[in-house]
């Protein structure tokens, strides 16, 4: 028995008391056409009536940080992210005036540039490098976490980029998109190809604590399949390639 098995099995139990709610049942406040030609869209934040976009252009190889306006959709400003090799950029995280972008090499196992850049001008403040093909980050009061391909491993790190921790994943949804919000470890991703899930986990066991089920929207294609961010009780999802659209649903007791 493999030990990714052996987890699993393990955490089915919890799992399956793991109070859950659909996505149909909350409230759909808005779909937001997004007023920008994006390849392969990535991940997302949300603050201030601004939405933050990583996106891959597959075919120049090219890594996209995009900055839009909302409620209208407008592109504000894009900037290049690739590094040679590296041009998969993945989920981000505000953080302060900051925002966070992992830039990985387009395949699991490889490497990653964890960049800091200005939230506002997108220029590149900082940067460290992983061991590890990094597809999105979540970063709130100090902390930095960070999964690999699919999530199959969690890191946390300083924000010099020393690791503290990695931990397998409890779940058997592959995360694609991280936030921390409110001292829990929000994470969407897919369970198959019909069913998606967004789950607060413990930032500290990895526990899903609990989760969001969801379907596909009106195109097929799974709401959870790409960006999510959890902002001021509202989640938002932005799951499809170019023409995109932001999903805006209402938090139960929000």
């Amino acid at each position: 028995m493999t030990r990714r098995r052996l987890l699993a099995l393990l955490a089915s139990p919890v799992l399956a008391a793991v109070p859950e709610t659909r996505l149909e049942d909350l409230g759909l406040e808005a779909t937001i056409p997004i007023q920008a030609a994006l390849d392969h869209v990535q991940g997302i934040d949300v603050r201030d009536g601004r939405l933050w976009v990583t996106s891959v252009d597959r075919e120049r190889e090219r890594g996209l940080l995009h900055r839009f306006e909302l409620p209208s959709g407008r592109l504000l400003h894009q900037t290049e992210v690739q590094r040679g090799e590296c041009y998969h950029p993945g989920g981000i995280a505000l953080d302060g005036d900051s925002i966070w972008v992992p830039v990985a090499e387009y395949r699991p196992r490889s490497s990653a540039l964890m960049q800091r850049r200005r939230s506002d001008t997108l220029e590149l403040e900082a940067s460290f490098p992983v061991a590890d093909h990094i597809g999105c980050v979540a970063a709130d009061a100090g902390r930095l976490i960070g999964g690999n391909w699919d999530s199959e491993l969690l890191y946390e790190w300083t924000r010099q980029g020393k690791e503290i921790a990695r931990k397998s994943r409890l779940s058997e949804a592959r995360y694609q998109d991280l936030k921390l919000s409110e001292g829990l470890l929000v994470a969407s991703g897919n369970l198959s190809r019909e069913q998606g899930v967004v789950e607060w986990l413990s930032p500290i066991t990895l526990e899903p604590l609990r989760r969001i089920v969801a379907g596909k929207t009106d195109r097929g294609v799974l709401y959870t399949h790409e960006g999510m961010a959890v902002r001021d009780g509202r989640l938002y999802l932005l799951p499809e390639d170019g023409p995109s659209r932001l999903f805006v649903f209402r938090l139960a007791g929000s």
